[in-house]
């Protein structure tokens, strides 16, 4: 976890003051659970209360564990000392340490989860504020970085829009599958622990009991949980490149927004370059790479092993923060982006008339011309455009070639260059993508 690349709420579930406090309920819990049972006495589990607002000392719980080598033995050390050894004999009873540790990693999870939702809702909203915007906003199409046909920037918005409405889908399903506790004790079979303890303190928790939990939660959730914010890190990197595409000075149809006083260059004035959106990509390579481990962590030795426990205090911190930072940063890339109408025109028109030749093309062979014959006129006048460097106009050359004007008169071909030809089911699709929110509104 990097400070420049953190935000608070987020940090906060991963702090050890945090994850303390969560062991702590899960025990305090367990406790009621089991002096429901009849297993222990009532008064014990209400004297472990006493400690509800405490403050656990970080620094002597490490100070414990440097001499026990145990995590959760040395917390254990420490809340009797609030709680008294006599009334804390009975806590932590029939349960192993995975019963503690899985069970908070999963609230941890899920807490993250729950921002990183809301961070999603909030992106968007933005994307759908600028697809509104930029709806009818002329610009090229391009395929392999080439002009191809027109489009409009608000599809471009739109088509972000509806990448990340299924990424907000795929990050609930994970928040629902993570969202699992364990309290069956050593190798999960409940020998010394009634199941109805672990239901108490899921449903205190907000989880649901694990079916299965050998002696910890599988890892196959845990997995499909980091898988899914890889996903959403590609689709982050996905816009990110868009935007440092339309940045470049040969291109400039749009730029991330230069503040008052910002600097471009330690070496040229001049400068204003993509940085946000540049850091957004290596984040989402950071984000993804927390996916492969989650997945190694699934092949556990028979009922366990811990070779998964030093992955997951890496990944599980890093990733939520991480992706919690980066969503944040491209909403507001978007609110802010700097969008140029104008030079979105002129990149069209740059290439004299080249993003119309499908039409022309078509056209030809609805007039009997074959196929091949209709692409070869098509394209020996294409090819003139481009080697002039669009100085040279394609309707005039197709008006000047007497193959195509034997076929179609100068008024057809002059309607196979009409622009908004392009844009008639724009409307269509923003029904699709939209059509939900529209309902539910």
């Amino acid at each position: 976890m990097i400070p420049r690349y953190s935000r608070p709420e987020m940090v906060a579930i991963w702090s050890p003051e945090t994850k303390f406090r969560i062991w702590y309920e899960i025990e305090a819990h367990a406790c009621d659970a089991m002096a429901d049972l009849g297993v222990i006495p009532r008064e014990n589990a209400e004297a472990v209360w006493k400690a509800k607002d405490v403050e656990f000392d970080v620094a002597r719980i490490d100070e414990i564990e440097a001499v026990t080598k145990h995590d959760v033995i040395a917390f254990l050390t420490h809340l009797a000392e609030h709680v008294g050894s006599d009334e804390a004999r009975f806590v932590h009873q029939g349960m192993t340490s995975s019963d503690v540790l899985d069970t908070c990693f999963n609230v941890q999870l899920t807490r993250a989860a729950d921002i990183l939702i809301e961070d999603m809702g909030l992106l968007l909203a933005a994307l759908k504020r600028r697809a509104m915007e930029h709806k009818n906003t002329v610009r090229v199409g391009r395929s392999h970085g080439i002009h191809a046909e027109p489009t409009t920037m608000g599809l471009t918005f739109a088509r972000f829009y509806a990448e990340m409405d299924r990424n907000l889908t795929r990050l609930k399903t994970a928040r629902s599958e993570i969202a699992t506790g364990a309290i069956s004790g050593a190798v999960g079979t409940f020998a010394n622990i009634d199941p109805r303890v672990e239901e108490h303190v899921c449903e205190k928790l907000g989880l649901s009991p694990e079916p299965v939990s050998t002696q910890i939660i599988p890892r196959d959730r845990h997995a499909a949980f980091f898988a899914a914010l890889g996903v959403i890190a590609s689709s982050i990197e996905n816009v990110a490149t868009e935007v440092r595409h339309m940045q470049r000075t040969e291109v400039l149809e749009g730029a991330e927004f230069f503040s008052a006083g910002q600097k471009g260059s330690s070496a040229m004035p001049h400068k204003r370059n993509p940085v946000l959106t540049e850091n957004l990509t290596g984040q989402a390579r950071m984000i993804r790479s927390y996916a492969m481990p989650a997945m190694e962590n699934v092949a556990l030795w028979h009922e366990r092993d811990i070779s998964h426990s030093s992955v997951e205090r890496f990944i599980g911190p890093d990733a939520c923060i991480t992706l919690d930072f980066a969503l944040a940063r491209l909403t507001g890339v978007i609110d802010k982006l700097l969008v140029y109408p104008e030079r979105m025109q002129a990149n069209l028109d740059r290439m004299g008339g080249l993003v119309h030749s499908q039409r022309v093309l078509l056209a030809l062979t609805q007039k009997g011309m074959s196929r091949e014959n209709a692409y070869a006129a098509v394209q020996r006048n294409a090819m003139k455009v481009w080697e002039s460097d669009g100085r040279l106009s394609l309707l005039d050359l197709l008006k000047a070639d007497d193959e195509v004007t034997g076929v179609l008169s100068e008024a057809q071909l002059e309607e196979k260059f009409d622009l908004e030809y392009h844009f008639k089911h724009v409307d269509t699709i923003f029904e699709r993508v939209f059509a939900e929110e529209q309902e539910e509104g």
